[in-house]
């Protein structure tokens, strides 16, 4: 009896000590109002420490012990994302955010200006955080959107991010995701640390918390003092904006704002960064960002714009979301780091869609933390309006800093005898003719087997978000298409161990790795070999979204224009790109080719959401109002969502049909003023049926 008491009594002890030194950690980072001396917070830590060494059984995973870094992992995991992460569109002038706005206004049909969010855009990495019953369960890079790393043990070393939240009745499952960055100060501790040890420097503090993230030895990212913002929360279903697939709204307040969601990410434990703002005109939002302009260079951490978001989640929902990005936000960055350099050449590029792109050769320069010896020119229009000259002076910045461009040349330095650069009219690579159409600024070899089309193709096949062959890098396919052993992705299935032995420096051992990761390559799914086909605007998630919703490529190669356009998130152009591209007899033979070769083709059919597409209701706009005498409401939207239609909560010009059950409201009215067609259930399901 003795012995229960006295573990009933440690328990307790435990779960005291935890809960005071949460709450600590929250007032530090979360309120930075610290109520307890560090001293005192170092006692009861060594005091927790001693006592779950003495019982680990005891130890649970929210403990703030278990922040100081696990054994080093062997490799990173890749997770889906339970819901997405959209990056955002890009402003670099007030005309840009008048544009954003009045976008907004038009979606919504208003004219006044929307209340919008302003918060520093933090230079660092973006985090999704998964809490179940209030737990952190998982900390995943954002990679490509959809799926990332999960990094769990590295999230848990960043003090600022709370291993159980604030909340007495936490929800099933909360999905919160931020900025992980590394502070300036921390920054250049490191770098003077890595000075002295002979090893090579970190080129910014965005790149060192990129890195430190992916460190496989959490003990070294605990070291690195990384700290967290957050700024998005995803609440469970039913919910302000109805996102995810999370089930429990338990004793959650209602939070139908972003303002509101950051005071409430506060007061569950993160850090929100302080220095948002709520806007109610576009010169407020100028002032915002003018203020910033200077004062962000006097802050602890980098910045390099300022986000802005519609602060109502109902309008977020009514705007929605393009393939990529939220239409209802937006980023406006400040302008790039600018130096000046000498252009000593100027090359030509062929990429793998034939599109000529001129690269300006430079003498390096350091720009943003990087050295650049290169920089994009885009196309002919570019050069024109630069007047550039070989041996001009010119001024390089990094575009979104990231790519560097050539902004503008200085042609009173210019010297005497440089030759202004012209396009060429043959393609470098194969010698054909070039081709600019009217209604384009690119340049395009339309020789299919140009080399470097064919380089670019198999490259690009053969990547990893494509079919992801092993071994097969640009020196190989170099090789390859120069020596003719490969003019098209088909005859990659078509090599075989002694050709590869024919290259250089290529031994049987090598031959027999590609050989086995080619094959391999022939289990990728539907979706990847779409991806890896290299159709103009198909990205890895157009390809998916695609795929899912054609299980096959004979539906795909026979669908028209509209119905592929039908599909939530594809526009009118990816899908005419996706359509001419069938159409050609060349496309046609590779896809016959690589089908003998066993390629995939077929996907695991999700629903009958393809087979049954109505071309009658494919791309119209619905909305469901009233209480119908059979279908639940949810079931009506996914029953005209099934065929190709979408759906909306509210009557516009643009709706086409207005689905009406009892109890009609004033959805009705507006539909009958605007002259939108009206349907019962049982006119909508012979629609569906016809």
């Amino acid at each position: 009896m003795t012995e229960i008491s006295s573990n009933l009594e440690i328990q307790a002890r435990l779960l005291e000590l935890r809960k005071l030194l949460q709450r600590a950690s929250y007032e530090y980072y979360a309120l930075d109002t610290p109520t307890i001396e560090d001293s005192v917070y170092d006692a009861f830590y060594q005091e927790l420490q001693k006592l779950e060494t003495q019982y680990p059984q005891l130890i649970t995973p929210d403990s703030p012990t278990q922040r100081v870094g696990e054994k080093p992992t062997t490799q990173f995991v890749s997770v889906q994302h339970h819901i997405p992460l959209y990056s955002l569109e890009n402003a670099f002038t007030s005309n840009d955010v008048n544009t954003w706005q009045e976008r907004c206004q038009k979606g919504l049909e208003r004219q006044e200006f929307l209340d919008s969010v302003c918060e520093l855009k933090i230079d660092g990495s973006a985090i999704a955080l998964t809490y179940e019953h209030g737990v952190l369960v998982r900390g995943a890079t954002r990679g490509d959107g959809t799926s990332g790393e999960d990094i769990t043990p590295n999230i848990k070393t960043i003090r600022s991010i709370p291993l159980r939240l604030n909340l007495d009745n936490p929800p099933d499952r909360l999905e919160i995701r931020g900025e992980a960055f590394l502070p300036i100060a921390v920054f250049d501790e490191i770098n003077q640390e890595r000075s002295q040890q002979g090893e090579a420097l970190f080129a910014n503090p965005r790149n060192a918390a990129a890195g430190t993230l992916r460190q496989l030895d959490s003990r070294i990212v605990a070291k690195r003092r990384l700290d967290f913002f957050a700024y998005t929360i995803h609440f469970p279903s039913p919910s302000p904006r109805g996102t995810g697939e999370m089930d429990g709204s338990q004793n959650l307040p209602d939070i139908s704002s972003q303002w509101q969601a950051l005071e409430f990410l506060q007061q569950i434990g993160f850090r929100v960064n302080p220095n948002k703002r709520l806007c109610k005109s576009i010169q407020e939002l100028q002032d915002y960002y003018d203020f910033w302009a200077t004062e962000r260079h006097k802050l602890p951490y980098m910045t390099d714009g300022m986000v802005m978001k519609l602060n109502a989640f109902l309008q977020q929902e009514q705007l929605g979301f393009t393939q990529k990005t939220p239409r209802w936000a937006i980023a406006w960055k400040y302008p790039a780091e600018e130096m000046p350099t000498i252009i000593e050449a100027v090359t030509v590029q062929v990429g793998r869609t034939g599109t000529l792109t001129p690269v300006a050769e430079l003498r390096p320069v350091l720009l943003a933390g990087t050295t650049v010896a290169r920089a994009t020119l885009h196309n002919s229009d570019r050069l024109a309006e630069l007047d550039l000259h070989v041996g001009d002076t010119a001024i390089v910045r990094k575009a979104g800093e990231i790519i560097p461009e050539v902004v503008r040349v200085l042609p009173e330095l210019r010297p005497n005898g440089a030759t202004r650069f012209m396009m060429p009219i043959h393609c470098p690579e194969c010698g054909q003719p070039v081709f600019k159409p009217e209604n384009e600024a690119a340049t395009r070899c339309i020789n299919l087997q140009c080399p470097a089309i064919v380089r670019g193709a198999i490259e690009h096949w053969v990547s990893r978000d494509a079919l992801d062959v092993n071994g097969i890098g640009e020196k190989l396919v170099r090789q390859l298409v120069t020596e003719n052993h490969v003019t098209s992705v088909a005859d990659l299935y078509d090599l075989t161990s002694d050709r590869l032995q024919t290259l250089d420096r290529m031994g049987q051992k090598s031959a027999d790795k590609i050989v086995a990761a080619i094959a391999q390559s022939k289990t990728k799914p539907w979706a990847r070999v779409l991806y890896g086909l290299g159709i103009r605007h198909v990205g890895s998630v157009n390809a998916q979204n695609i795929a899912d919703n054609f299980p096959n490529v004979e539906l795909l190669a026979r669908s028209t224009p509209e119905v592929i356009a039908s599909i939530f998130g594809i526009g009118e152009e990816i899908a005419q790109a996706i359509y001419e591209w069938f159409r050609q007899e060349d496309n046609q033979n590779l896809i016959q080719r690589l089908q003998v070769a066993g390629l995939q083709f077929v996907g695991e059919k999700k629903d009958d959401r393809a087979i049954a597409i109505n071309p009658n209701i494919a791309g119209k706009t619905f909305v469901v109002t009233g209480t119908l005498p059979t279908l639940k409401r949810d079931e009506a939207k996914a029953l005209i969502q099934s065929v190709g239609g979408k759906v909306t909560d509210s009557v516009s010009k643009k709706t086409h049909y207005l689905v009406v059950g009892a109890e009609a409201g004033s959805k009705l009215e507006k539909a009958k003023s605007l002259g939108v067609q009206c349907l019962s259930e049982e006119e909508l399901v012979k629609l569906i049926n016809s």
